[in-house]
């Protein structure tokens, strides 16, 4: 190469000369010294100081003892700061290079929820008429149980907001929770059903809607809601599985066959997916299919009574 070319590479191809490509790749450069300061700075107190050292540490280290160590670093030093965008960033590196460490999921379910209370409380603060603001309300009483109080939020965003969405499927699940097993359903698959009107692609509302009539015995319909849950969302596997067992119930059994396969296939650790397509497959005649399915459903059972991995 002459002295005067540039620091790039010549490439010969067959079709030609390719230029533009750098002779060398500079190398990672690992921060592993300025990772160690910055925690110490950390362990005296001073996240002030190391927080910012972190963020700037983290993403070139290449040991992956020490970038745990650092991460976990940057998570409590933004969380002792307040500073809600380095305290995600880290806890999302955390979770992605870290997956499965017990520590690194219990600091996540400890810090989101911080930072969800945070949130709520600045939401609270900042516009407390808000329809938001009292929608987090109502799901707060919803999650207490108390379905009256839930259910009296939701209508008044609705009288103020009736265009809302999500917010009549929020209804009808408080007034099925109220309703309970035995109780009436009829107000609340009407709340399902105005949140159709509203958003065509709820597949939530169609999957309980096809609940509701699966349960009460209308196959045709339940098969009809099922199908289209299954359609909007087709990664939504319960909807293949009760699509499946609305079919069966109809005497459908070839055609339940498909979606039961669907679901053992999204979902194999569930003894009830096996158990159903068991059924379809002796009720159309495969014998093989059906022991098959009959011992992994065993199988799968006794994972979940023994507390191993189920779905």
């Amino acid at each position: 190469m002459s002295p005067g070319c540039p620091a790039f590479l010549l490439i010969f191809t067959a079709g030609g000369l390719l230029f533009g490509q750098t002779a060398s790749k500079q190398a990672p450069v690992d921060s592993s010294a300025a990772a160690e300061r910055a925690l110490k700075l950390a362990e005296e107190g001073r996240c002030q100081e190391a927080l910012p050292l972190l963020q700037r540490a983290v993403p070139r280290l290449l040991d992956k003892q020490l970038l745990h160590r650092a991460a976990m670093g940057q998570a409590r030093c933004a969380m002792a700061r307040e500073d809600s965008q380095a305290a995600v960033s880290a806890l999302m590196l955390l979770k992605r290079e870290f997956p499965n460490d017990p520590e690194v999921l219990y600091i996540c379910v400890h810090y989101f929820s911080e930072l969800a209370t945070r949130t709520a409380q600045e939401l609270a603060a900042q516009a407390p008429t808000s329809f938001q603001a009292r929608r987090l309300e109502a799901e707060a009483f919803e999650s207490q149980g108390k379905w009256d109080e839930a259910a009296g939020m939701y209508r008044g965003i609705l009288k103020q907001n009736p265009k809302e969405p999500g917010v009549h499927y929020r209804l009808g699940q408080v007034l099925l929770s109220k309703a309970g097993d035995t109780g009436p359903t009829d107000e609340a698959r009407a709340e399902f059903q105005k949140e159709l009107e509203l958003d065509p692609r709820n597949s939530a509302s169609e999957f309980i809607l096809g609940e509701l009539d699966r349960h009460a015995g209308r196959w045709d319909d339940a098969v009809r809601h099922f199908t289209r849950a299954s359609q909007i969302d087709p990664e939504f596997a319960e909807a293949y599985l009760g699509l499946g067992i609305s079919l069966a119930s109809a005497s459908r059994f070839a055609d339940a066959v498909k979606p039961l396969e669907t679901y053992v296939k999204m979902q194999p650790g569930d003894p009830a997916g096996h158990y159903q397509l068991a059924l379809a497959y002796g009720r159309t005649g495969n014998r093989e299919g059906a022991m098959r399915e009959a011992a992994a459903q065993k199988e799968a059972a006794a994972r979940t009574q023994s507390g191993g991995p189920g779905r």
